[in-house]
């Protein structure tokens, strides 16, 4: 445990994050897919400045004097149904390992979902890869039921831009 760790979470702050937050949320990241490739300066900047710029995107982070060390993701997006209440969806939730099992997590969430139901949404959603019971009770403990089946489809490794994918005309 780091010596910053070692010390109390009470002076913890929340928030969105800034423009000046891509290097400390960069580096929390990595506890969530230490596995991923690091992002050239360049394009993490770029990514950065569209997330910051993207209307109902936040990314809320506990920090510990600078350092980011637990956040999640937000966007809220616009809805034809539902009487045209948004919803939500919950992404990249992650604590730096030296902070786990604190209750940050649970503070960022609450903090997030709070975020939603002031912009009207009717549901927050969100999507977890994990087995861990642990995980699955502490998303359970934040409020969330598993009564949906999820899916996803990744992007093949060999997949063209969509932009070049020829569109097929439709059948009569």
């Amino acid at each position: 445990m780091t010596q910053a760790a070692a010390g109390s979470t009470a002076d913890m702050v929340l928030r969105p994050v800034e423009n000046a937050d891509l290097a400390t949320l960069l580096a929390l990241y990595r506890h969530l897919n230490a596995e991923d490739p690091l992002l050239e300066p360049q394009l993490a900047e770029s990514r950065f400045a569209e997330i910051l710029a993207h209307p109902g995107m936040t990314i809320f982070a506990a920090f510990a004097g600078p350092q980011a060390i637990s956040s999640a993701t937000l966007v809220v997006i616009p809805n034809l149904t539902r009487g045209g209440a948004p919803y939500a969806l919950i992404e990249n939730v992650v604590t730096h390992a030296d902070y786990r099992l604190r209750g940050l997590a649970g503070t960022v969430m609450r903090k997030a979902v709070a975020a939603a139901w002031e912009k009207n949404c009717y549901k927050v959603m969100l999507l977890t890869s994990s087995k861990d019971p642990a995980t699955l009770r502490f998303y359970a403990d934040c409020g969330f039921t598993q009564d949906k089946t999820g899916f996803q489809i990744r992007r093949p490794a060999t997949a063209r831009p969509m932009a070049t994918v020829p569109i097929l005309p439709a059948r009569s």
